[in-house]
């Protein structure tokens, strides 16, 4: 599998223990899996293309992806496109771009059709339709014709075993001539449906007499018009496995209970001679569990159809295109898949820990800027009229070989409000009428008082400048104050609109306990404001994360912005203080 910038040419730290690393080593040691021409580990991402991925997508990526990488194996990236009513090339393409937005390729760099591990469930509806004639040739299958509502009452319930339908001693002739006549189209829609012939007193559902096939008359984004017939997910999922020679099948905890039929479907396909040994063998771990987050596909597709967000890549939805335009970067998320692990135990991760991983990877690469959030005018009386005297700062200050970034200092500033009290409170060391403050990187000022408008509001704020303090010069260290203070001029800063983003839900389990998830709406989750940033931030360019000191970090829109006109979201404040 190609490793490519973010995945690291070099070798990686050993990568931390957990049971599935435990039962590769084991098949690795035991030689389970030695093939001719085959990687011994063969691992795969089967997305459903019928929505868009979420951050509980992402730890499976992260998780399929890395231990292929880490036993130079490889991954494939297969959609699981049984269910044409539901699929669209559009969601094909936005898991593609997704995955490889994370840092991960199921190409081998190659260039060449055997080089790219790309595939999708209807390429092999061929043989999952001769695999299906083979079931039902070998007793394993029949044609049902019951009504769907009849077949669910049947089906009985974890405390009634199931009835066998009055149809499961169909002729093989029959059932054989009928499949055949729903594959030509003969039938509606539920008509009949194939089913597989287990045990419909099994204590387990899914073993009773699963559906296999059903009658879908539907175009599908991949194979047009060519089927009417289409195969069931559980049925098609371990024969794609099979077909593909994976070796850990990999999935979450809810389909563990489906794991029988998994090595059923499979044993009865190896007997007809479709599958060599060894097959694929399915393990199941705890899928991610986020505070403050749904992932339901059905909830975040109402709150897109309703409006409450502007849509799949709002930057508050969970999505992987929301999380990357909310400014989240592949590192940040690849750390915080590895920070918390892979079990067989659920359990809930606080939204907190997402945030710090990407605090962890912004801190020592976001380039530094200013900003002016709350607007509050401060004017330096003495300071000379139209005069503009040149400030530095460093672009980061780990790293003084990036340079400094330029702006100056004028009569007339913005502050933020937050930055002057006409009457202090208690350790409040800002500005207030007598104290003196530095301007970061620029002079010592001290607070002669304010203006107010005729409802008494503070509408501007006076000072005096001290010409000899300004950061940099010897004079600086002549003068001792405790406040320090970010501004912008107004004569070069430059007016942006920011989008001030918070968690979506108040509630940190908004999807538990049969909740109105709708009613724990954050009605603070997105504030749009008008600010100003130093001067410099005319030419970023969509996409671009800093840190707006003493805010947190930022990113230029990657759709709103452009370059001379940026849009600013906020990822997240320099620490958490939800709840606080």
């Amino acid at each position: 599998m190609k490793n490519d910038s973010k995945n690291t040419e070099a070798a990686a730290p050993a990568a931390p223990s957990n049971f599935l690393r435990a039962i590769i080593d084991k098949d690795l040691a035991e030689g389970k899996y030695t093939r001719d021409g085959l990687p011994n580990v063969i691992t795969r991402f089967p997305p459903e293309p019928n929505g868009y991925l979420h951050i509980g997508h992402a730890k499976s990526i992260c998780l399929n992806f890395g231990l292929a990488r880490d036993y130079q194996g490889r991954c494939h990236l297969r959609f699981d496109d049984t269910n044409p009513e539901k699929e669209d090339q559009e969601y094909v393409d936005t898991i593609m771009d997704s995955v490889k937005w994370l840092g991960f390729d199921w190409d081998d760099g190659t260039n060449t059709p055997a080089g790219s591990h790309l595939y999708y469930a209807s390429n092999y509806f061929d043989t999952f339709y001769a695999i299906a004639e083979y079931l039902i040739e070998a007793g394993h299958a029949y044609v049902d014709s019951q009504s769907a509502e009849d077949m669910a009452a049947n089906r009985g319930d974890f405390s009634k075993p199931g009835v066998n339908s009055p149809f499961r001693d169909r002729a093989v002739a029959e059932s054989l001539d009928l499949f055949r006549r729903m594959k030509a189209g003969e039938f509606a829609d539920g008509a009949h449906i194939l089913r597989a012939k287990i045990d419909m007193a099994s204590p387990n559902m899914n073993m009773r007499d699963p559906a296999i096939y059903r009658i879908r008359h539907a175009h599908h984004h991949n194979t047009g018009d060519k089927w009417c017939i289409y195969p069931m997910y559980d049925y098609a999922h371990p024969l794609e496995d099979a077909i593909e020679n994976i070796t850990h099948s990999i999935c979450t905890l809810e389909f563990q209970d489906h794991r029988p039929f998994y090595d059923w479907i499979i044993a009865r396909a190896a007997e007809g001679g479709f599958f060599k040994q060894p097959v694929p063998q399915q393990y199941e771990f705890a899928r991610l569990n986020l505070t403050y987050v749904v992932t339901s596909k059905r909830k975040l597709r109402q709150l897109v159809e309703q409006n409450i967000v502007s849509g799949w890549d709002d930057p508050r939805m969970p999505t992987i295109v929301g999380i990357r335009r909310r400014g989240y970067t592949p590192e940040a998320i690849q750390l915080f898949c590895e920070r918390i692990g892979v079990t067989r135990s659920d359990g809930w991760i606080d939204y907190s820990t997402l945030e710090g991983c990407l605090r962890e990877d912004l801190d020592p690469k976001a380039p530094r800027a200013t900003a002016v959030l709350r607007p509050l005018k401060l004017i330096i009386d003495n300071f000379p009229e139209g005069e503009k005297v040149a400030c530095t700062a460093p672009i980061h200050p780990h790293h003084p070989e990036l340079g400094n970034r330029e702006f100056t200092i004028s009569k007339e500033l913005w502050i933020e409000q937050e930055d002057f009290m006409e009457v202090p409170s208690k350790g409040y060391f800002r500005l207030f009428p007598g104290n003196k403050v530095r301007l970061r990187y620029g002079y010592v000022v001290e607070c002669t008082g304010c203006d107010k408008d005729e409802n008494g509001n503070i509408i501007a704020v006076h000072c005096n400048y001290f010409a000899d303090s300004k950061s940099g010069t010897e004079g600086s260290a002549n003068y001792k104050v405790k406040g320090n203070i970010h501004w912008v001029s107004v004569s070069d800063s430059l007016e942006v609109e920011v989008r001030l983003y918070d968690r979506l839900f108040t509630d940190a389990n908004p999807d538990a306990g049969g909740k109105d998830f709708m009613a724990l709406l954050n009605p603070a989750s997105l504030e749009t404001i008008r600010a100003y940033v130093e001067p410099g931030m005319v030419n970023v360019e969509p996409d671009t994360r800093l840190q707006f000191e003493r805010h947190g970090y930022f990113v230029a829109d990657r759709v709103d912005s452009v370059k001379g006109v940026p849009v600013f979201n906020r990822v997240t404040t320099l620490k958490d203080s939800w709840g606080k």
